[in-house]
């Protein structure tokens, strides 16, 4: 007997649980918000040197806008790529060309464009504002050789993420689930709404990193409060299905986007609504399972009362006695008197492995999912739609992640989707770039199955970890997650070197870690272990898996 069987007498996932994992998933709509906003806040829009009073000049050389539009008169000051077709985006012609007005555009040679005198765009930028009204690029000017910065911003951001897994991983196995989430939501709320007012670049980076903390903060212990309150049985269908929320939230995104188009505006709008979350938030109950483990047996004992009659089972709050609770849960009782670390993640062999197959896991989905989400447009195609086919592209991939989880198990699926989604990326090596639509399905489908990765990741690491150490253990190989998101970008700077590179490396590591994911042990209808010794004890159980046991 255990706490799935506590869990079993006051309703198992009734409407108490109903409840508690609708109000825990719906900041999830705008999580995906967090993750993915720089594709909008830092867009990139058309941008080219700004032509001090260009119309007074030119009507001074009696040319008039009735006679040339406006496109045309910057043939005079800007020159133009190598094709002739697009202007130069970080040059200006030191002195008016205006003998290119009068001539036949076409007829001049493409290396002619730039062999006059040409300067830096000693005047700033103009920038177009068809697709976004405002950025940070536009606004603080991140072009031409302040580019990286655009991209910095994001990587700061992830490294601020990468800390939070660390910090709240191991704060919430002491402090709670409960608290550091409440806290989590007011810290988002308050930063994220603040970095709206950033009067510069390093302070909107240093404020994106503190709420990229705290994102890490809601996400671990959001994910750690569902798993610990949902009976056995259920937890597929609603780790699943709670995850659409995220996905439902990429289209959110593009449409409050797409709505606003200026980035301190869309800044608060996926901000503010946190601060109702974090006041519904005192609503939540503390994770029985961690209180009792902390030898706060009383406290345990009240939330499973409330489950109970929430759960319209009055009649199980006189069985159910601290005596009974504390029967229920000797073992680990006993096992929790010690003091627990993340040395404890790599004592014992079977953490060990568990552990290091997690971390390449985990690594190789956020970085192949990241570079293909990070860069949407490099596709060619509007932005905001391109957001919308890439948040829908999830909702199959996850139904498809569901039956498999159910019928499958764990492994199966986790190493599944990421050889598929390595399948993908390598296909799109051989798509001619002409071929847009083509490329664009192939990476579609290739983030779909990442995404489905990531869906089967959090709630087989949920599983595999023990109660004592479980947030450690998620903090612990998520944070490998965070430093795949910061490396995804970078690694597109290799296509300089051969442009099929960055997909050689994106596939490289999900087809490694798709392998690996079949070496961790299957957690298919199998009871959370509550200590380390209840992971050891269940993986021997399971006769497929006497390999990994025996190592």
């Amino acid at each position: 007997m255990g706490f799935a069987d506590l869990l079993n007498e006051v309703g198992g996932f009734g409407r108490f649980q109903l409840i508690h994992v609708t109000l825990l998933s719906i900041p999830g709509l705008l999580m995906a918000s967090q993750n993915l906003l720089n594709n909008f806040t830092a867009g990139m829009p058309g941008h080219h040197c700004t032509i001090p009073n260009r119309t007074s000049i030119a009507s001074s050389h009696n040319f008039s806008l009735s006679e040339v539009d406006d496109r045309q008169l910057l043939r005079a000051f800007i020159p133009m790529d190598a094709n002739g077709i697009e202007f130069l985006k970080c040059t200006r012609y030191v002195k008016a060309q205006w003998h290119l007005l009068k001539s036949n555009i076409s007829a001049i040679r493409p290396t002619n464009f730039t062999d006059f005198e040409t300067e830096m765009c000693l005047d700033g930028w103009t920038y177009d504002k068809t697709e976004f009204l405002s950025t940070i690029v536009s606004e603080w000017d991140l072009v031409c050789t302040l580019r990286p910065l655009k991209q910095m911003s994001q990587t700061i951001y992830m490294g601020g993420v990468l800390s939070g897994a660390i910090i709240f991983g191991g704060l919430s196995d002491r402090f709670g689930r409960k608290a550091l989430l409440i806290w989590s939501y007011f810290q988002l709320a308050t930063l994220g709404t603040c970095t709206a007012f950033s009067p510069s670049y390093v302070t909107y980076c240093v404020l994106r990193f503190m709420t990229g903390m705290a994102v890490s903060g809601v996400i671990l212990n959001a994910v750690s409060l569902k798993v610990e309150w949902i009976p056995t049985k259920t937890r597929t269908l609603v780790g699943t299905l709670s995850s659409f929320f995220f996905t439902f939230g990429q289209m959110v995104l593009a449409g409050i986007a797409y709505s606003l188009r200026d980035w301190r505006k869309l800044q608060i709008a996926v901000c503010a609504p946190f601060f109702i979350f974090f006041l519904y938030s005192w609503w939540y109950s503390e994770s029985a399972r961690w209180l009792v483990l902390n030898r706060r047996s009383d406290e345990a004992l009240k939330h499973l009362h409330r489950v109970a009659k929430i759960n319209g089972k009055p009649e199980k709050i006189e069985k159910i006695t601290l005596e009974v609770l504390e029967s229920h849960m000797h073992k680990e009782i006993q096992s929790s008197k010690g003091t627990y670390t993340a040395y404890d993640l790599i004592r014992t062999v079977v953490m060990r492995r568990i552990s290091l197959c997690l971390m390449i896991v985990w690594f190789s989905t956020s970085f192949a999912y990241y570079g293909l989400a990070m860069d949407l447009q490099k596709f060619g195609v509007n932005i905001y739609l391109m957001q919308i086919i890439f948040g829908m592209v999830d909702f199959p991939a996850k139904l498809m992640a569901l039956g498999s989880l159910t019928f499958l198990g764990r492994r199966v699926t986790q190493g599944t989707c990421l050889l598929m989604s390595a399948v993908m990326i390598f296909a799109n090596i051989f798509v001619p770039t002409d071929m847009q639509s083509v490329r664009t399905t192939l990476a579609c489908l290739g983030k779909g199955f990442t995404s489905a990765s990531f869906t089967c990741v959090y709630l087989f690491t949920g599983e595999l970890y023990p109660t004592v150490i479980r947030q450690t253990g998620m903090g612990f190989v998520s944070t490998m997650a965070r430093i795949g998101s910061m490396a995804a970008p970078a690694v597109l700077i290799l296509d300089e070197v051969m442009p099929a590179l960055p997909s050689i490396v994106y596939g490289g590591a999900a087809v490694v870690a798709g392998i690996i994911a079949f070496f961790l042990p299957e957690t298919l209808n199998i009871p959370l272990p509550d200590t380390i010794g209840d992971e050891v004890d269940k993986i021997m159980e399971i006769p497929n898996h006497i390999l990994i046991s025996r190592t």
